[in-house]
């Protein structure tokens, strides 16, 4: 090989360094900046908010792979209106949270979920919402705590059926080639599936301006890239048995046009726990969190209404 086949071989072997380099950190300034809080925890720095009266049951938020918490700006507002006291935090990785290194696989979450609780001296009972593969963490959490789990609600969780499955996705998280693709061009991707949703029905209006920052960030990409291979691969049948055994209250949200989540969750979900409840949101999309506030508004309600009343007698 000449010099100039070797000067484009490194140039290509390079260029995921380079492109993460080049984006810029999430600094300390930044972080104290961020409306809401900062808790220094062990593996990291972790952003939270809280939404609703100081006083009243809690209910902890868990977003999805790519949206910080924020996406919980309608269903938060719903659930502070319910009574309830709403905290919602970013997932290391992603909105004003660290990076720390290390597999993002459940584990690796469920440290930083049971880290923040600590730190804010939540140890009574709680309601859990999960967004997406956030509802695979809150599946997980919920199926490790027991009994210091209220109530559970499932946004077209992941960890039912296979997720990104296809040839076009899979290349993505393939060995080696993932770890040079999701560095270059990832941020691109996203970006273009943000741009179709541009004009769409959403509670956060500046939502695709703010998505699209994050693929800008250093740490992102590489954190979508951990979280596919290692969450959001795993399948927790077994998890929702054991939820269903101690006889926590479920609920599953799901959007009937929704292209990430398969509507066959809602069917393997029904049958791994018979007592869930089941909500289906026609024409809906996965975004639906944000596009369906009140929608979600009335489901919370007539699911999570009786225990907030009981709490505050």
């Amino acid at each position: 090989m000449n010099t100039l086949g070797w000067s484009v071989l490194g140039a290509v072997a390079a260029a995921p360094f380079v492109a993460e380099a080049l984006r810029k950190p999430m600094g300390h300034t930044a972080q104290e900046a961020a409306p809401g809080a900062i808790a220094d925890l062990p593996s990291g720095r972790t952003h939270y908010r809280w939404t609703g009266p100081k006083r009243g049951p809690i209910a902890v938020c868990i977003h999805g792979l790519t949206s910080p918490h924020y996406i919980f700006a309608g269903t938060a507002r719903a659930l502070a209106a319910l009574g309830f006291r709403v905290l919602a935090y970013d997932l290391y990785g992603r909105g004003f949270s660290s990076t720390p290194r290390g597999k993002q696989d459940m584990d690796f979450f469920l440290k930083q979920l049971r880290d923040l609780m600590d730190y804010l001296g939540i140890d009574g009972p709680v309601t859990v919402v999960g967004y997406s593969m956030g509802g695979a963490l809150a599946t997980a959490f919920a199926a490790e705590e027991g009994l210091r789990i209220r109530s559970l609600v499932l946004m077209a969780p992941s960890g039912l059926a296979p997720v990104y499955a296809a040839p076009k996705d899979r290349i993505w998280t393939a060995p080696v080639l993932g770890d040079w693709l999701m560095p270059v061009a990832g941020g691109w991707a996203l970006r273009r599936e943000l741009a179709a949703e541009v004009g769409a029905p959403t509670v956060i209006p500046d939502l695709t301006t703010r998505l699209a920052a994050e693929t800008r960030r250093r740490g992102y990409l590489p954190s979508v890239l951990s979280s596919r291979r290692h969450v959001l691969s795993q399948l927790l049948d077994d998890d929702h048995r054991t939820i269903a055994d101690y006889g926590a209250a479920v609920l599953g949200i799901w959007g009937e046009a929704d292209q990430v989540i398969p509507l066959s969750s809602m069917g393997r979900l029904a049958e791994l726990d018979p007592n869930a409840q089941h909500v289906q949101l026609a024409k809906a999309t996965h975004n639906f969190p944000q596009t369906h506030p009140g929608r979600i508004a009335e489901i919370l309600k007539s699911f999570l209404g009786d225990q907030t009343g009981s709490e505050r007698a």
